[in-house]
């Protein structure tokens, strides 16, 4: 027996047949082997390949979307590539042809003056637009008596944009037309009355002044014999420069040196003021849509005047003018009226014994509704303020304190 499987060992293992078969098997299963870690190996550095390319892709989108979400963007240019957005305007009126543009010789004015006009003193408003350089100054007039064709006579009527609308007031055609990224490029806004006379007034050695000074709102001061002043802050002091505050020591609403609030103190009338770029942003925002008259927007100004206000808001007496005080808006030729002019008041139009004037020219004067209206607006404007200071938790008044000292 021990024989025999000593023979068939021997034959098992002496058989070439056998040996060659396991040979080849070994062979393929090598070869399997190999190929399957060969490829796995090739899988996982494509693998890894691409997880790391996922993850750089990804850190730069997330990187894009940060910066992105700290880039400002106006609302409404989302859709845009930012460099194509042109975020402000001005009024410069640009030319049909030639190669102005292209050579870069276009000169830009500086500064604005805008005036609301009526025709009647047209002769006024062209001596203070006369004085006024073209080269630094852009001119605006906002017609409410609807007349425009009837300035085209005078030599800068063609460079002058002309706005007109039927009894609006200036801050009317302000808050529509003077939106704070129309007039951006332009550094002071002078928004004026028509009724004021220039003779001692020089527009750049007034801007010269209010730059030295460091003012952010201001005005110049007025004549106080030839005009008609209604706060004494406003009226020219002799030898002065510049002043900030008034004095007044009998009566109501007295004003000392420890005075720091309005009307004694960072304050200017509204019939001529003159606003830095910063600060008319900051006034634009404050004139309400629907309060044409602006009465009580003055005495909040100074939140305006980009830091302290007793420092930033100011009278220049060494450029002055004259407040002649002409009635403009409310007095109506009887054949002007229209139902807007009626309407004025926004309640019952006056009956004909209260308006008609017993002149030969049959004048319609409703100035008395016009003040009315603009003293009822000045009481909306307060309560909004008072409102909205309520409301807006995360406001601080800069100045409470300051309207507490001024108490007497």
């Amino acid at each position: 027996m021990q024989e025999m499987k000593a023979f068939n060992c021997a034959s098992v293992v002496l058989d070439p047949k056998t040996r060659s078969c396991l040979c080849r098997l070994f062979v393929v299963a090598s070869l399997i082997c190999a190929a399957y870690f060969i490829s796995g190996a090739f899988i996982a550095k494509e693998y890894k390949d691409r997880l790391s390319r996922w993850e750089v892709i990804n850190m730069l989108q997330n990187s894009k979307s940060n910066i992105c979400k700290i880039r400002c963007r106006p609302p409404g240019s989302e859709a845009l590539p930012q460099g194509i957005v042109v975020k402000t305007s001005n009024l410069e009126m640009r030319p049909l042809w030639s190669d102005t543009l292209k050579n870069g010789n276009l000169e830009l004015s500086s500064n604005l003056l805008a005036i609301a006009v009526g025709i009647k003193q047209k002769e006024i408003v062209n001596q203070i637009v006369k004085k006024f350089p073209s080269s630094d100054f852009v001119v605006m007039l906002f017609h409410y008596d609807g007349v425009v064709d009837e300035w085209r006579d005078l030599e800068w009527s063609d460079r002058a944009i002309h706005v007109s609308a039927v009894n609006q007031t200036k801050w009317w055609f302000a808050k529509r037309f003077l939106h704070p990224d129309i007039v951006a490029e332009y550094k002071y806004i002078f928004l004026w009355d028509e009724d004021l006379g220039v003779d001692n007034f020089d527009p750049k050695q007034y801007l010269s002044i209010v730059e030295d000074e460091e003012l952010e709102i201001s005005q110049p001061a007025l004549d106080p014999v030839k005009s008609e002043v209604h706060h004494q802050i406003t009226a020219r002091k002799r030898n002065s420069r510049v002043h900030r505050r008034m004095y007044k020591f009998k009566g109501s609403g007295r004003c000392d040196g420890r005075s720091t609030a309005p009307p004694c103190i960072g304050w200017v009338e509204m019939m001529a003021p003159v606003f830095s770029r910063a600060a008319w942003r900051c006034a634009w925002y404050m004139i309400q849509n629907d309060l044409i008259h602006a009465w009580g927007l003055d005495m909040q100004l100074g939140y305006c005047a980009q830091g302290d206000r007793m420092k930033n808001v100011g009278v220049v007496d060494a450029e002055y003018i004259v407040h002649l005080g002409l009635p403009t808006l409310g007095v109506l030729a009887e054949n002007e009226l229209n139902s807007t002019q009626v309407n004025i008041t926004q309640g019952e139009p006056s009956s004909n014994s209260e308006t008609l004037a017993p002149s030969e020219s049959h004048k319609v004067d409703n100035r008395p509704e016009v003040r009315r209206q603009s003293f009822i607006e000045m009481q909306m404007f307060r309560k909004r303020w008072e409102n909205a200071v309520k409301q807006d938790k995360c406001w601080v008044d800069p100045y409470q304190q300051s309207v507490n000292k001024s108490t007497h």
